[in-house]
């Protein structure tokens, strides 16, 4: 086996944005079509005074990475928690952390807290914690 294991306290970054079209393809994709992400006049009247991004459509990253990136190809997701801190924008450069909390090699699970930052701004806009399983890299 030459795939490299992870390990606690190991960490994994990378940065995204969505477009309002991506947006658009989420709604129709889940049929949530809350006007608070696809109308620019109804978001202007609530509190975000913009459109915002579905908090999933954001979580999703870490399905991609999950899956793709980090521990990559292969892994199962078990679960996941997340909370929505502060409102996620369109056209915003957003960076992903992902840090090992636990892992258990006997079952190839670990414990991972997902993060996402809002680059410009330095905030924290969603946090959670995921169990991912992999059967080669945990």
């Amino acid at each position: 086996m030459h795939t490299s294991m992870i390990d606690v306290n190991q960490t994994y970054r990378t940065t995204f944005t969505f477009s309002q079209e991506q947006v658009a393809q989420f709604a129709q994709v889940t049929g949530d079509n809350n006007p608070i992400h696809l109308d620019a006049d109804y978001a202007a009247k609530t509190v975000f005074k913009q459109p915002i991004i579905h908090g999933f459509l954001g979580g999703s990253v870490f399905s991609r990475v999950f899956g793709t990136q980090f521990p990559g190809e292969g892994s199962v997701y078990l679960k996941q928690s997340m909370e929505f801190l502060r409102p996620m924008l369109v056209n915003t450069e957003y960076e992903a952390v992902f840090t090992v909390r636990e892992v258990n090699r006997d079952k190839h699970q670990a414990v991972v807290a997902t993060e996402i930052f809002d680059k410009s701004r330095n905030k924290l806009v969603l946090r959670g914690e995921a169990t991912v399983m992999h059967p080669d890299k945990i």
